[in-house]
């Protein structure tokens, strides 16, 4: 297959109001929307095709609360001097079909899919002439797609959509559907270090080793080029899950509701400016060489070879 010419964003995400969250994983919902760190969002603009002058669609669809979630990023745009910037409120298979928002996704520089239930994404999405545009632009055209949260796990071919944090390594309790297949070797949890989704991230690998698994941490985020090399952007770290050298597991042989045991995955751990290459497996770390007013300055790659 060929590179696909455009670029996508993940980010883990932070808490927002339209988040499907089970009550079983104790979070705290806030009384405002919080979004990613402005860093992330600028460099989305900085990598799109025409910087501040790109126009720029926020696709609300996972959100519970679509029409408060498309302002705040209609509101945080507009702090980077992005002016170009409209909400498509997509709530049914039948509004994706709708042709004045296949128009104006056929316009866009950026879209961007906002946090929320994930299973809304695929279950709305899937087989849509809307998702069609998407990945033909996405394959074709300097074009970006991002997504955060809800938005992030769907990007990718495999999509996990359900599983309590705390029992991830029970056989049967953590489940798998088709993503919206942006990229196809990965699968990709969120909010990844703040709900202790390590387990969730393990099981998945361990039911396929062939993909890498990506944990997002809240304000982390991927930059995916070419559809193989990977930036780390934002502050917080990245949790990635290696099962190619997987010796054995268990899962295929226990029953429902029973532990599984896994051999040899490999972890690794990225902050900004890390990157891995998907193609190579390779991740390169940036040496710090200096802090100059409280801002890291990185050196050269340090290659780690898997």
């Amino acid at each position: 297959m060929v590179n696909p010419k455009g670029k996508l964003v993940i980010i883990g995400g932070a808490v927002d109001l339209g988040t499907n969250i089970s009550s079983q994983e104790h979070i705290i919902q806030p009384d405002h929307l919080k979004f990613f760190d402005r860093g992330i969002l600028k460099r989305i603009i900085t990598e799109s095709a025409h910087h501040e002058g790109s126009v720029v669609e926020v696709v609300t669809t996972a959100s519970q609360i679509p029409e408060l979630v498309g302002a705040e990023y209609v509101k945080a745009f507009g702090q980077l001097n992005v002016p170009k910037v409209g909400t498509i409120h997509i709530k049914s298979r039948e509004d994706a079909t709708h042709k004045p928002y296949l128009d104006r996704i056929r316009k866009a520089d950026v879209v961007v899919f906002t946090g929320g239930d994930q299973l809304r994404l695929s279950s709305i999405f899937g087989g849509t002439e809307f998702l069609q545009i998407l990945k033909s632009r996405y394959q074709n055209q300097d074009f970006i797609i991002a997504g955060t949260s809800a938005g992030a796990a769907a990007a990718s071919a495999h999509m996990i959509y359900r599983g309590q944090s705390n029992e991830a390594l029970i056989k049967g309790e953590v489940q798998i559907t088709a993503g919206l297949g942006f990229i196809d070797s990965v699968i990709i949890d969120t909010h990844f270090v703040q709900r202790g989704r390590i387990g969730r991230l393990m099981y998945a690998v361990a039911s396929n080793p062939g993909i890498l698994g990506i944990g997002l941490g809240e304000d982390a985020g991927l930059l995916i080029t070419e559809g193989t090399m990977m930036e780390a952007i934002g502050s917080g770290l990245i949790i990635l899950v290696d099962g190619k050298n997987l010796v054995e597991t268990n899962i295929y042989d226990v029953e429902l509701g029973s532990p599984v045991s896994i051999e040899n995955l490999k972890l690794h751990v990225m902050s900004i400016y890390d990157k891995y290459d998907l193609h190579q497996h390779k991740l390169y770390i940036k040496k710090v060489v200096k802090v100059e007013e409280g801002v890291f300055i990185r050196g050269q790659d340090t290659d780690l070879k898997n």
